[in-house]
């Protein structure tokens, strides 16, 4: 709409003889628009707004039907469904008409009841990222939370991965660390976990790994409902206390550094005051919880077990989350197998161990056996001074050359 002052500019210049074209290019508008306003006369000096379309009562319950069946809660499809039944509305005005319904949905799905469980019954276990600077390159850190739900003492370890491998070592480790087991781990629905969760039957169907690991150490696992991330929203409050507390912009020298900063941290975070139970982790542990953890099994478990297949680069290198270790460069551009344990890394061809290393978490650094090198360096051959060196075979020696050069020196400096 133009301007009723741009209106009555047009008509001032239109009577004093000027041509639309003249007149558009003096007021700004496209000639068409000053050949209309001035066709309209003094009708367009007062322009009306068409009033809003409103459905009746009958056509809002019907698009809140729709919306809530068929057009599943997409306002665009049941503005389409209506004018199939020739009831003719924008979409603008099918979004009022259902707004009163989507506000109570939207209520329902984020409507959330505290569950509190009893002392020792349940860890709430997740994985959160973060970049972090480390030894000065910024590195990509996957930091497994753990929580016990009664007491929220929690536990953090620092990755370079999220794997299978890495949740379980993960999750051990949090109950060594917490001195007990729990009757059941709650997790979301990871691959590394989760295989199918089917919503409306509530049916999950865990990783085989995950079951075994389960079975190993007696605890039953959880995982919370599809979009549901709340069920277990102890972690999931923990994840951003660890990265925005913990964390934060700091920068460490190393990955053992960030590892003993967390350990640190995590004395420190069981010595607040919990904004919920307002009272500290710690006390809370120590008063109910600890004792009914159950005991820790009194042999090792595995915890790592997972084959990682990679190709042998020129270098003689493999990559594992962002370490390299070397293989003996008979297999450059080889297929091998990978298997990280707790402190070892072993690397195998075609079913033969081949490498063996100590397990490293620095990022980006190498772990190199000289031995897995050797014959790659080809010496070159030293020249000798002797009677069989070529210039001693056209009569000439180095001693010679340097006479020379000092014969010429002296005659300069006379």
């Amino acid at each position: 709409m133009v301007e009723q002052e741009v209106v009555r500019r047009m008509r001032a210049l239109a009577e004093a003889g000027w041509g639309h074209k003249r007149i558009a290019r003096e007021v700004g508008v496209a000639r068409n628009t000053v050949r209309r306003y001035l066709r309209a006369g003094r009708a367009a000096d007062k322009q009306v707004r068409p009033k809003a379309r409103r459905l009746t009562e009958a056509e809002q319950q019907r698009a809140a039907e729709l919306w809530d069946s068929t057009a599943e809660g997409n306002a665009v499809v049941v503005q389409a469904l209506l004018a199939q039944e020739g009831i003719e509305a924008s979409v603008r005005t099918v979004q009022r008409a259902v707004e009163t319904r989507r506000r109570q949905v939207h209520a329902a799905q984020v409507a959330t009841v505290r569950f509190e469980t009893k002392p020792g019954q349940q860890m709430q276990v997740d994985f959160g990222e973060k970049k972090v600077r480390v030894g000065g390159q910024v590195v990509k850190v996957f930091l497994l939370v753990a929580v016990l739900s009664f007491s929220r003492r929690l536990f953090v370890r620092a990755f370079l991965n999220q794997r299978g491998d890495d949740w379980r070592e993960g999750v051990a480790a949090a109950f060594m660390h917490f001195g007990g087991v729990p009757l059941e781990v709650l997790s979301d629905n990871a691959r590394p976990l989760v295989v199918e969760h089917h919503r409306p039957a509530g049916t999950v169907r865990f990783h085989p790994a995950w079951v075994e690991f389960c079975r190993d150490w007696d605890v039953t696992p959880k995982a919370c409902g599809p979009y549901r991330a709340r069920t277990k929203g102890k972690t999931e409050s923990g994840v951003k206390y660890v990265k925005r507390n913990a964390l934060a912009g700091r920068d460490f020298e190393s990955f053992d550094a960030l590892e003993a900063h967390l350990a640190q941290w995590m004395r420190e975070a069981d010595e607040r005051v919990h904004g919920t139970t307002h009272e500290r982790p710690l006390d809370r542990f120590e008063r109910e919880e600890k004792a009914a953890l159950r005991a820790l099994p009194t042999r090792v478990l595995p915890r790592r077990h997972q084959r990682l297949v990679r190709k042998v680069a020129h270098d003689a290198l493999v990559d594992v989350d962002t370490v390299r270790y070397s293989v003996p460069h008979r297999l450059v551009r080889e297929r091998v197998e990978v298997q990280v344990g707790d402190s070892q890394v072993r690397i195998f061809h075609a079913g033969q161990l081949v490498a063996t290393h100590a397990r490293s978490r620095e990022p980006h650094g190498r772990v190199i056996d000289p031995a897995h090198w050797e014959g790659l360096w080809r010496l070159r051959p030293v020249e000798t001074t002797g009677a069989t060196s070529a210039l001693a075979e056209l009569g000439r020696t180095l001693g010679a050359y340097a006479q020379v050069v000092e014969q010429a020196a002296k005659r300069g400096a006379a």
